[in-house]
């Protein structure tokens, strides 16, 4: 089995900070892509951010200048430093991992920002 674990969410207030981190573990062989995404009630889930096994990095629009995604491919884990954050940034937050054969999705991690 493949776990997909995030952490770091919780409540901060407009213009705060926070860190989330994601750790995969399990049989899986070779993780090619780490990112994130996000789903507000109602909402679909969007793309936050993504960085490749080489280091190439992708971000959503609202995410430019505000967030980085990082990842440290030997503990198989990546971290996504948000900062500036602004109520519309409150969702769950969702961590994937993929590699050729299978993508694979945490259950989320609560962020609310208070204005």
């Amino acid at each position: 089995q493949v776990q997909v674990v995030e952490s770091g969410g919780g409540l901060v207030q407009a213009g705060g900070s926070l860190r989330l981190s994601c750790v995969v573990s399990g049989r899986i062989f070779r993780i090619n892509t780490m990112g994130w995404y996000r789903q507000a009630p109602g909402k679909q889930r969007d793309l936050v951010a993504t960085i490749t096994s080489g280091g190439s990095t992708n971000y959503a629009d609202f995410a430019k200048g505000r967030f980085t995604i990082s990842r440290d491919a030997a503990k198989n884990t990546v971290y996504l430093q948000m900062d500036i954050l602004k109520p519309e940034d409150t969702a769950v937050y969702y961590c994937t991992a993929s590699n050729v054969g299978a993508n694979y999705w945490g259950r989320g991690t609560q962020v609310t920002v208070s204005s």
